[in-house]
């Protein structure tokens, strides 16, 4: 199931369990904790006085009261002291904790906060590099929908050395497009000539077949059926042949494209399914496809990529570099205020 990156308020979300960036103490403090129990009341305090506290690393679960959620899991981030004292290890396994207690519970949907990167200091790049790390294993590996919620802007680390080559690329792309805007406009002003001269000729054509037959024009009509008889194949098609050449499940595939079970079985029953072009990038990408084979899929489905999109710019610099992690991919998208390719 997909792994969505939102911007949202945690306690709003509509999902079978949030997680809560808690304390040792489980009894609350301040930013996600605190909103968390302001927002599900007394009666998650009383049932978090009963649990003994949490270890670093560690989760717990409760019910979530008053919340939109049916669940709320605890989990202890380690405070950042500089990288040196086992941080990466303990942050991830919060992740998995929570994780694990999602799936022991049977949970279909979870939310979860950046850990440890509030008031515990951890950078927010570093933290969000860790989560999608460990979120990617369960999200390919289990039928669950996790989302991650990041509350503001500041949790990208928009100075890394990643999204500067990325901003630099997507600069060159917009050089590229001044010069073909250019050019294109000195093709109007050619195909404008063209066009004249073409009315003009058609207009003579005209005066002359106002006064004899066109014997053309029934081989004209068959060319026409032959051309809709041989239509092109559709998106749907395409996408299984691709699957199947390159020897991946419909399983596999739509995992690694971060699209849910429900949205491939449409797209796979409907031969005439129409996808979003973030749904089309998405297979391209779970499908390691080039940048001309990328080009091709999108055609099917009535695309292109563009200069012009700095969506599409940030999607073709990591096809350009064979990196098709499609999570790095959306982070990256994310960072840049794009839509996120799949979920």
């Amino acid at each position: 199931m997909p792994l969505y990156i939102v911007r949202q308020d945690i306690t709003k979300m509509q999902v079978d369990a949030i997680v809560n960036a808690a304390n040792h103490t489980l009894l609350g403090g301040g930013g996600v904790d605190g909103a968390i129990h302001l927002a599900a009341g007394q009666g998650l305090l009383a049932e978090c006085r009963t649990l003994g506290g949490c270890e670093t690393g560690k989760a717990k679960i409760t019910a979530g009261y008053d919340l939109p959620a049916r669940y709320v899991i605890h989990t202890v981030g380690p405070v950042w002291q500089g990288g040196g004292q086992n941080e990466r290890e303990l942050l991830a396994s919060c992740y998995r904790s929570s994780m694990e207690l999602a799936l022991e519970k049977g949970l279909e949907s979870i939310a979860f906060p950046l850990i440890s990167a509030g008031a515990y200091g951890y950078p927010k790049g570093e933290a969000l590099r860790v989560a999608l790390g460990v979120l990617e294993e369960y999200v390919l590996g289990y039928e669950i929908t996790v989302y991650l919620v990041i509350f503001d802007k500041a949790s990208f680390a928009l100075g890394s050395k990643l999204f500067a080559d990325i901003a630099a690329y997507i600069d060159d792309g917009y050089a590229l497009l001044r010069e073909e805007e250019r050019e294109q406009r000195m093709r109007r002003q050619m195909l404008a000539r063209d066009h004249t001269e073409r009315r003009q000729a058609k207009k003579a054509y005209d005066r002359l077949a106002d006064t004899a037959p066109d014997p053309l024009a029934e081989g004209e009509r068959r060319a026409l059926y032959t051309l809709l008889e041989e239509l092109d194949e559709s998106f749907s098609r395409a996408l299984l042949r691709l699957i199947d050449e390159k020897g991946m499940t419909d399983v596999q595939c739509y995992k690694k494209a971060n699209v849910d079970r429900k949205h491939f079985s449409k797209i796979r029953k409907d031969e005439f399914y129409r996808p979003s072009k973030p749904t089309v990038l998405a297979f391209a990408i779970a499908l390691e496809l080039d940048l001309k084979e990328t080009e091709a899929l999108l055609k099917k489905a009535g695309f292109a990529l563009s200069s012009s999109s700095r969506s599409d710019l940030i999607v073709k610099y990591f096809i350009e570099r064979g990196n098709y992690n499609i999570f790095e991919i959306n982070e990256a998208l994310f960072a840049f205020d794009q839509s996120v390719l799949g979920a």
